[in-house]
């Protein structure tokens, strides 16, 4: 019969080897058997013949394998096709078969049953792996992702600012069980719900389920995995989403390569190394895989019986076995903020904290622009600045209300008021990039803003109505400070009504009309300008502290110079004492704690206006000078830096603005105290003296409040003096008679008083013992202390920035003091022109200055030059009669009505007799007043020959104010102003401003409107016949000396 051997039965021998005997014998039957033998034999294979079926062909690969080309398509196109298909062929027609190896050389394929039946099982592995390592060799030529010139995906960086946060990849690796997914699973959380930012982690899991569930365990199937796993995070981060891939990854070049993804597609790539060692791991086991590897029921685990390359230089490692998971993901976060990619924005110094907006505004101009600027600045209508807008000035120009560039137009006024913020678009993705820089649309409803940053209070610019007439039709003005100095120019001016009552309503939310801040709104004109300013150089204020007053930019780059990783911000309007430092030094301790090397401490003298019972700024520097030098307070740790907003006292609505301002400086943390920005009710009552805002409010507020970012906020309790170690600190309960505390109120008594140390045993009352306790402040912190409190009265303080330049003055005039001081004193010499003779060395510009004559012109002493605001006056009581500020309740008075377009002074060898009564009016007691009109602005002292033209008439609390008109003689249309109706001609508009001035300008002081004898100006003989008459009463007064008691001086 015919048969069919197995594949692996080798005994077709017995077909081919007859059986033999011993060695060299057969069987002594052999001839006659064979004989036998051979005619069965022939018997035999007749009767196949007869019998014999031919069996089918062996059939060839095409007819057993005809699926093979349809099964592997183009991969085998020009493969040969095999002489034998892979099933046993009947032997001996065909030889036994053999599986080709391979069908082609390359690649090696995993073919399907019907082709390998019968094959030995073939390295699918490694088959796989080789096929994939060749195509990954080369780029389909045909695959283009973006052609040249298109536009096929939005724009990486403004796609990541409109995200508020930068794609990157976090790579965890570390050993099984080293809390690569404990970690990641907190830091998925606190990124998502506590900072609202998009995060995802690719994971082991759920890469096996899907994108890598055909890979097995080999280490070409691994690094394909970790290859799959670092083009899928690519793709996230490129999306803008912090992503996070946690596989044991367990061989360095596979990282290596991952990281060169990122970094060929400009992607940060931060290797985060889980460094724990192998009996930590083993310990842990949470999964029991250890134990299971150890028995070898698994092969190939990592760090068992696989490798595991420790990264080299990892951009962050954790040592989870010596921190807490909370620490870990602390740091983490850390990590992330220091290098701005939990923002959307790219940012210079990623240890500092992003500014609102994310751009530091800085608006003054530098350089050869400044020069055009100022050019430009002398032929625009003036707006005059009091020192509180000079203050807000400042805040704008240099980036403290980033990212606002002007006084606030009437649009985002509205949003601080009732929002305390302001929407804003940076990046234009909606098209309203600078929206608030242009005239409010009160009708757009369309697109809105995407970023809210915190913008809490009204930075706004008010102007009487005076001043509106001057610029109306203008396109930009010049700001313009008391002494006369441009200090900006503002564009684009948006003129809208003040709306007092709705600021302080919606800013305050108090009714205290004698609050001091309320009191200036109440007072200030009755419309507002709005538009972005131009800075004519940094702002200073000549009072010995410019050195301490950085603007933003160069506060951040002071805190880069000492190598800050984090600034916190302490804000100052009091001393500093023991309490205060142990504060500060605690915030240090705690951002230690949380993993930063050099926390800087930013200690924030407030700067600007203050109350008049605060203590002044220059103390309060001094104080803190001393704090640090003495060394209470690390130098090299430390920058103090003033801050020069006004205080406005608002409590909790103003606390967003200090911490904001701080975060624009740099600051990512901020130490709240109890009660920030408020104050005790000013107006008499029953309630005089409560606090305006419940003293929790405030830093309860300012947690919650809108565009806060991710500034976080140092709260702390009150503390006390600890009379067992001489320190502050917050009361241990446990032994509470051992605290005392110390009140500001205490503390201003005690330095009054001259209080000195106390000794060794604390006394229990201090107020009565006259001391301080040790340790309490510095010696030489204290010592400044004692000398305000002791001489508050006698000497002169700086109470807050108020601008000192000195303004033009006279050759012949010697300065001595302050300008905008009630110290400023300006005397005269001999070289004062038209002085009688003989003179005094010191001449009096009221008794030794010629009046002049109708003939020749009369002489004006100027006391305050046209486009000056600064009230100054000679004075009658002192000896030699000099130039000084006039002042009121110790304050140095300025003009808030407007700019003055005239030169104002006196007339020498003029008074007006209170004797001598005109209708039911006396005359002031004052020498002549005196305006003139010429184009040419004057110095302070100058002495002007004039023609006086007319004089306006003014009842002034039941006097007759005199304020002759006069055009001076060097003004080249002199000959043609005889009178005020030629004024008019000349410089058409001049009576009408001068009218308004005269019944308007006490109105801003909260003064009601003057009242004038008439609109309209007297003649110039008129005129002429009150100097002349003032001249004879001045002669009695001083030559005569026949009026008695005025207390003047004479001469």
């Amino acid at each position: 019969m015919g048969r069919y051997s197995s594949a692996f039965d080798d005994d077709d021998d017995d077909f081919d080897s007859p059986r033999r005997g011993p060695k060299g014998t057969m069987s002594g039957k052999a001839p006659a058997f064979m004989a036998g033998l051979m005619v069965a034999a022939i018997m035999l294979v007749s009767y196949q013949q007869a019998m014999y079926k031919a069996p089918p062909p062996c059939p060839t690969a095409q007819e057993m394998c005809p699926d093979v080309k349809s099964v592997l398509g183009d991969v085998l196109k020009g493969c040969p096709v095999p002489e034998c298909p892979q099933a046993k062929c009947p032997t001996p027609r065909c030889p036994e078969p053999q599986c080709p190896t391979p069908y082609c050389p390359s690649p090696k394929l995993d073919l399907p049953d019907s082709v390998t039946k019968g094959c030995p099982e073939p390295d699918k592995a490694r088959i796989v792996a080789e096929y994939r390592a060749q195509q990954l060799q080369h780029v389909g030529a045909n695959i283009i992702e973006c052609a040249p010139g298109k536009d096929c995906r939005a724009d990486r960086k403004k796609r990541f600012e409109r995200l508020n946060q930068q794609g990157v990849t976090l790579w965890f690796t570390g050993l099984s069980g080293s809390g690569k997914t404990t970690i990641t699973e907190l830091l998925e959380k606190e990124l998502i719900f506590r900072f609202g930012k998009m995060v995802y982690r690719v994971d082991g899991d759920n890469l096996r389920t899907g994108l890598t569930r055909d890979l097995g365990f080999s280490p070409s199937d691994r690094g394909e995995s970790v290859r799959r796993a670092a083009e899928t995070a690519a793709l996230f981060a490129d999306a803008g989403v912090i992503t996070m891939v946690t596989l044991i990854s367990p061989y360095r070049e596979s990282r290596n390569n991952a990281r060169s993804l990122h970094r060929d597609k400009g992607l940060p790539f931060l290797e985060t190394f889980l460094d724990v060692p192998l009996d930590v791991v083993r310990q842990r086991d949470p999964k029991g895989l250890y134990k299971k590897a150890d028995a070898g029921e698994i092969q190939g685990f990592t760090g068992v019986s696989a490798p595991y390359e420790e990264p080299l230089d990892p951009e962050i490692t954790l040592k989870t076995h010596e921190m807490t998971v909370e620490e870990c993901v602390q740091q983490l976060i850390k990590e992330l903020d220091k290098r701005g990619l939990l923002q959307g924005r790219a940012v210079e110094n990623k240890s500092l904290a992003p500014p609102d907006g994310g751009e530091v505004v800085d608006l003054v101009v530098k350089g050869g622009n400044l020069n055009k600027l100022k050019e430009e600045a002398k032929g625009l209508p003036g707006v005059p600045l009091t020192t509180v807008d000079v203050n807000w000035l400042q805040v704008i120009g240099e980036g403290w209300a980033s990212p606002l560039r002007g006084f606030m137009r009437e649009g985002p006024l509205m949003q601080a008021l009732h929002f305390n913020s302001m929407l804003v678009d940076p990046s234009n993705f909606t098209g309203m990039v600078g929206y608030t820089e242009r005239e409010t649309d009160w009708l757009h409803t369309e697109v809105y803003p995407p970023e809210r940053v915190s913008m809490p209070i009204p930075i706004v610019l008010p102007i009487t109505d005076f001043t509106k007439r001057n610029i109306a039709g203008a396109k930009a003005v010049t700001l313009y400070n008391a002494a006369g100095k441009p200090l900006a120019v503002l564009r684009d001016p948006e003129v809208y009504e003040h709306r007092k009552e709705e600021i302080i309503a919606r800013c305050f939310g108090i009714e205290d009309p004698d609050h001091p801040y309320i009191s200036i709104i109440r007072k200030s004109g009755n419309w507002l300008l709005g538009g972005e300013v131009e800075l004519l150089g940094k702002i200073t204020y000549n009072d010995g502290l410019d050195q301490f007053r950085l603007t933003v930019n160069e506060l951040r780059a002071e805190f880069a110079r000492k190598n800050a990783d984090t600034v916190f911000a302490f804000q100052t309007r009091n001393p500093t004492h023991a309490g205060h430092a142990f504060l500060m030094k605690d915030g240090q301790r705690q951002l230690k704690k949380r993993g930063f090397q050099n926390p800087v401490l930013w200690l924030s003298p407030l700067g600007g206006w203050t109350k008049d019972s605060d203590v002044p700024l220059d103390v309060r520097v001094k104080q803190h000078e001393a704090v640090i030098n003495e060394g209470m307070l690390d130098a090299d740790s430390t920058v103090m830096a003033i801050w020069p907003s006004p205080m406005i006292y608002a409590g909790p609505t103003e606390v967003q603005f200090h911490a904001k301002s701080r975060r624009v400086g740099g600051a990512s943390y901020f130490v709240v105290g109890r009660d920030p920005a408020g104050m005790p009710r000013t107006t008499p009552g029953p309630l005089e003296g409560e606090d305006l805002y419940h003293p929790d409010h405030g830093r309860y507020v300012l947690s919650y409040s809108p565009g806060v970012g991710d500034m976080e906020f140092l709260a702390f309790d009150k503390v006390y003096y600890d009379i067992k170690d001489h320190t502050m600190k917050q009361k241990d309960k446990s032994r509470a008679d051992d605290f005392i505390s110390i009140s500001g109120t205490k503390m201003r008594t005690l330095a009054a008083l001259g209080a000195v140390p106390c000794p060794n045993v604390i006394p229990t009352d201090l107020v009565a013992s006259k001391c301080i306790p040790p340790g309490f402040m510095v010696e030489g912190g204290w010592a400044k202390m004692v000398d305000y409190y002791q001489n508050k009265d006698t000497k002169e303080w700086i109470h807050h920035s108020e601008q000192h330049d000195k303004p033009p003055t006279a050759p012949h005039v010697n300065a001595k003091g302050r300008y905008n001081a009630l110290s400023f004193e300006l005397s005269f010499d001999k070289n004062t022109p038209q002085l009688k003779s003989p003179a005094p060395a010191t001449p009096s510009p009221w008794h030794d200055i010629d009046l002049g004559s109708k003939a020749n012109g009369f002489n004006m002493v100027v006391e305050i030059p046209m486009g000056t605001t600064s009230k100054l006056e000679v004075q009658k009581k002192l000896a030699g009669n000099p130039i000084k500020h006039d002042t009121k309740k110790g304050k140095v008075r300025e003009y808030t009505y407007g700019l003055t377009f005239f030169n104002y002074g006196m007339l020498p060898q003029t008074w007006e007799d209170p004797a001598s009564k005109v209708g039911n009016h006396t005359g002031d007691n004052d020498p002549l007043d005196i305006i003139e009109f010429s184009s040419i602005p004057r110095k302070i002292g100058d002495v002007v020959p004039v023609k006086v033209i007319g004089n306006i008439r003014l009842i002034d609390e039941g006097e007759l104010d005199h304020k002759i008109l006069a055009i001076a003689l060097d003004d080249p249309k002199v000959g043609s102003i005889n009178s005020a109706a030629d004024l008019d001609t000349a410089y058409p508009g001049t009576m009408a401003k001068v009218v308004d001035w005269m019944k308007m300008y006490k109105t801003t002081d909260g003064k009601p409107i003057n009242t004038l004898v008439s609109d309209t100006s007297d003649s110039a003989e008129d005129a002429v016949k009150v100097v002349e008459e003032c001249n004879e009463h001045w002669k009695k007064l001083a030559i005569e000396k026949t009026v008695k008691d005025t207390g003047f001086w004479l001469g």
